[in-house]
């Protein structure tokens, strides 16, 4: 794979541009193009923002499961004669679209570059591994829900699970006396939404602040150290 280099010095939320087969389904390593841009950053991916704790993972296969939500159903007054009723209704508003993080698959690369002049690294994807969807908060709908309110506000094109393929490669120019660290894996969109359910008895539940990280696209992520 032939990459035009950019390099930057602070972290770039999508460092290396490699976008795959994203939409429905599961992506793969297969589908890169042959020329493509990247950004070399200077620190390492962070997977998630150091502020959201209490992440959970969807499992895999289970993006149309809902969650199970106290208090959703019916009790109280809603059970009285001539109450009002109402149909259950969960939902989620996304509110804020923020940057992609990369969650590597298997342990990061590096070669050193300890001459006085420029070389080439190449890196090879050693496992293979499928990364799903994490949240935090109080998630009423189910995850593929969720993606398709996120699709829909902020016209990107999400899965809730993507496969990072063993094999890939890519090649990098390092410059002298520097080491290239790179990261196979896949970018998670961070969003931030609204999510509560309309009960039975026609009252709101607790709303939520739900954080998510979503699959985005495939990729590398490459940065550079002093060697």
């Amino acid at each position: 794979m032939h990459l035009a280099v950019k390099r930057a010095g602070t972290i770039t939320s999508a460092a290396l541009l490699i976008a795959l087969g994203v939409g429905g389904g599961v992506a793969s390593a297969d589908d890169t193009p042959t020329d493509t841009n990247t950004v070399v950053n200077s620190e390492p991916p962070q997977e998630t923002d150091p502020a959201d704790t209490g992440l959970v993972d969807v499992p895999t296969g289970q993006g149309d499961s809902e969650p199970d939500i106290p208090g959703s159903g019916s009790a109280g007054g809603g059970n009285q004669p001539g109450a009002q009723r109402c149909e259950v209704e969960r939902v989620y508003t996304p509110t804020y679209k923020g940057g992609d993080h990369h969650k590597g698959v298997g342990a990061p690369q590096a070669n050193t570059n300890n001459t006085s002049h420029s070389a080439t690294s190449t890196f090879t994807a050693e496992v293979s591994g499928t990364v799903g969807v994490s949240y935090s908060g109080s998630l009423s709908v189910s995850a593929n829900a969720m993606i398709g309110k996120i699709e829909a506000k902020y016209d990107v094109s999400l899965s809730a699970s993507m496969t990072a393929k063993l094999g890939n490669s890519m090649s990098i120019s390092t410059p002298a006396h520097k080491i290239t660290h790179a990261s196979y894996g896949v970018y998670r969109l961070r969003t931030q939404g609204t999510s509560y359910v309309i009960t039975e008895n026609c009252k709101t539940t607790t709303k939520s602040t739900v954080t998510s990280y979503t699959p985005h696209y495939v990729g590398w992520y490459i940065w550079e150290s002093n060697a």
